[in-house]
């Protein structure tokens, strides 16, 4: 029938219509993403280049003065140092030469079980500390709070620059490969760099956790020194370990400013058209 032709043929045209304009919005839609992650290399470009040829003197020379302050700089461990507000008890006297068999046996007991000889390690509770709690470490913690955000730009920056050099690595073709090798070197090095600088964010986590089993041993057998002794002792390396954690900061700024600087030519354009004048 006429009629039944004609809707047939206006459905077939609206369908058609509908297909073009759904594939052009994906078109278009396509066409936008793809500028803004152009406009993201570009932005990124520009923020790496300005951070190896500007900022990173500038971290150099600010941790430089760092590491001459008097936080850092010819500090003596008992700088460091931290009275830990844990009692020792007072010590238990024991009557002798009265009372019972019975009575002798319990008050032996009761003294072996306070200071667990007898083998199952109780220790010596202590109910009660006279600041209500033990604090962490000031003087380390307070190292902690200036380095912790210089490690973080650390990892920052080398995940920028590791960024930047992967959007400068060509397509790979045969020959000139040279200033490719270049980059696949200084990007090696970058996360290396950005590795390490991780670690040490893991570093102070474990000084906490480590301190924390020194002190609850404190406070369970008070009376023994050594412990306490543990405690400096774990302070003291985490002193010496945040100012070699500045320093190899600052060192890593140094080489990979250095290297970087060194083959900027090579990181931007690792295949140099003078090599068709050679043919």
């Amino acid at each position: 029938h006429p009629l039944s032709t004609m809707n047939e043929s206006s459905a077939t045209a609206t369908s058609s219509s509908t297909t073009t304009s759904s594939t052009g919005n994906v078109s278009s839609n396509a066409d936008e993403n793809a500028r803004k992650v152009q406009i993201y290399k570009d932005n990124l470009i520009s923020r790496a280049e300005n951070l190896i040829i500007k900022e990173f003197p500038e971290r150099i020379v600010r941790l430089n003065a760092l590491l001459e302050t008097s936080q850092f700089a010819n500090r003596n461990f008992s700088d460091v140092y931290q009275e830990l507000n844990i009692p020792v008890p007072p010590p238990i006297v024991v009557e002798t030469g009265s009372g019972d068999a019975s009575t002798n046996a319990a008050k032996r007991q009761r003294l072996n079980s306070s200071y667990g000889v007898d083998g199952d390690g109780g220790g010596t509770n202590v109910l009660a500390l006279p600041t209500g709690r033990v604090d962490c470490n000031k003087a380390i913690s307070e190292l902690i709070l200036i380095v912790k955000p210089v490690i973080r730009a650390l990892v920052e920056d080398s995940n920028l620059l590791k960024m930047w050099i992967s959007f400068m690595i060509p397509k790979i073709e045969d020959g000139n490969n040279f200033g490719v090798s270049i980059q696949e070197d200084t990007l090696s090095e970058i996360q290396s760099v950005e590795s390490e600088a991780a670690t040490f964010f893991d570093q102070i986590s474990r000084y906490f956790v480590t301190r924390a089993k020194v002190v609850s041993k404190v406070a369970k057998y008070p009376h023994i020194d050594d412990y306490r002794r543990a405690v400096a002792e774990v302070d003291e390396k985490e002193f010496l370990s945040l100012w070699l954690v500045l320093s190899e900061v600052r060192n890593r700024y140094c080489s990979l400013h250095d290297i970087v600087i060194k083959n900027m030519e090579k990181l931007k354009k690792p295949r140099s058209s003078n090599t068709d004048s050679l043919y």
